[in-house]
């Protein structure tokens, strides 16, 4: 067994840290775009009434039309300066042209309408890139310091999530536009950072001689990349219930508020985008399953021993199961729809603390010292 390199090692460490404290500044910046976002608001309404008002322009106002439609809104263009009202696919009242209060400023494509560049989320984007890069660099060095894959503990397994929650993020942001989504990611990863720095602390050492396969690259690499799926329809789940109330307020002639719920896109394009991304978690957490029971049959003699571990594995399983089935044949939409997708991600993490820590049994691999 070849020796540990104990300085790369620190190497790891050290950039691990300077990575958490990188997300955390990215957190607050997200933060700061958060709660200045009236001005965003503001500066979003300028451009689209100066797009409303320039007479003249028919291309314009087809293009300013083309927006409305995607976003959802149908009727009549206003003239500049109207406040007349149009509704939007969830059947809300909302007033467009100079004036407005409700009308979301994000289309059902996670397209904003307007061409302003939010530069503390884009600041905000930039340092969760730089963090990722760091990060990268301390998972990548603590397998190559122990030649074996950085995920054979907790603190491991934790911190490899976390890189990976982070890059799915910035991969969809490549597409779509999810920096709506910045603060409750970037606010994920810094928890998980915590987690595994506080709450799991792991001095590097080699793998126990029951993890020593070649399974454990294909079973939890694909495990560690469903988990970090389902933790981002989580925070998008959230903000679906937000604003489902939200717009339900607006529908009432209540007041459209938090104001930076309109910076989000609506709670029916925040359901469509949630599904189609944990239907894709689902089939990795299914490999997951498959691949688990094989490895156990490698190792143990047999597929399933209902040790708690595995059975929490089918629980999860079960539930995003239950959500697919009853979101697409039940008619399981909106609120209940948002809350099994929240409730799934919950048995994920109760899994992987509370399980891992407290339950004893053949998958006791948590790694963390005595």
């Amino acid at each position: 067994m070849q020796s540990i390199n104990l300085q790369l090692a620190s190497y790891s460490d050290l950039f691990m840290l300077i990575a958490a404290l990188v997300y955390a500044a990215a957190f607050i910046v997200f933060a700061i775009d958060m709660a200045t976002s009236s001005k965003t608001i503001r500066i979003l309404e300028a451009e689209l009434a100066a797009e409303s008002g320039a007479s003249g322009d028919a291309s314009a106002a087809a293009q300013r039309r083309e927006q409305l439609v995607g976003a959802g809104v149908v009727g009549q263009e206003p003239a500049a300066g109207s406040s007349a009202t149009v509704t939007g696919r969830g059947g809300t009242g909302e007033k467009t042209g100079a004036g407005n209060t409700d009308q979301n400023l994000v289309d059902e494509d996670m397209a904003y309408l307007g061409t302003t560049r939010r530069p503390a989320a884009n600041v905000a984007v930039a340092l969760m890139v730089i963090s990722v890069l760091l990060h990268a660099f301390a998972v990548i060095a603590r397998g190559v310091s122990a030649n074996r894959v950085p995920w054979g503990n907790m603190y491991e397994f934790c911190t490899t999530g976390a890189l990976l929650v982070a890059a799915v993020y910035l991969l969809f942001l490549i597409r779509k536009d999810l920096r709506f989504l910045g603060t409750f990611v970037s606010g994920l990863v810094v928890v998980m950072m915590c987690a595994a720095t506080m709450g799991f602390p792991t001095p590097i050492a080699h793998l126990q001689p029951a993890l020593q396969s070649p399974w454990i690259v294909i079973h939890v690499s694909v495990a560690v990349l469903a988990s970090a799926l389902f933790g981002l329809t989580c925070a998008m789940s959230v903000l679906q219930l937000l604003q489902h109330r939200r717009e339900a307020r607006l529908r009432t002639g209540g007041e459209g508020k938090p104001a930076f719920m309109r910076l989000v896109p609506s709670a029916f394009s925040l359901e469509n985008w949630s599904y189609r991304i944990n239907a894709v978690g689902f089939v990795m957490w299914t490999f997951t399953l498959i691949a688990g029971a094989i490895w156990a049959e490698a190792a143990w003699g047999r597929y399933w021993g209902w040790d708690t571990k595995e059975v929490w594995t089918f629980v999860i399983w079960v539930v995003y199961a239950g959500y697919l089935h009853a979101r697409a044949t039940r008619g399981w939409t909106g609120d209940r729809a948002a809350w099994l997708s929240i409730i799934g991600f919950a048995c994920l993490v109760f899994n992987f603390t509370i399980v891992n820590t407290y339950f004893p049994g053949l998958h006791s691999y948590a790694g963390i010292p005595e």
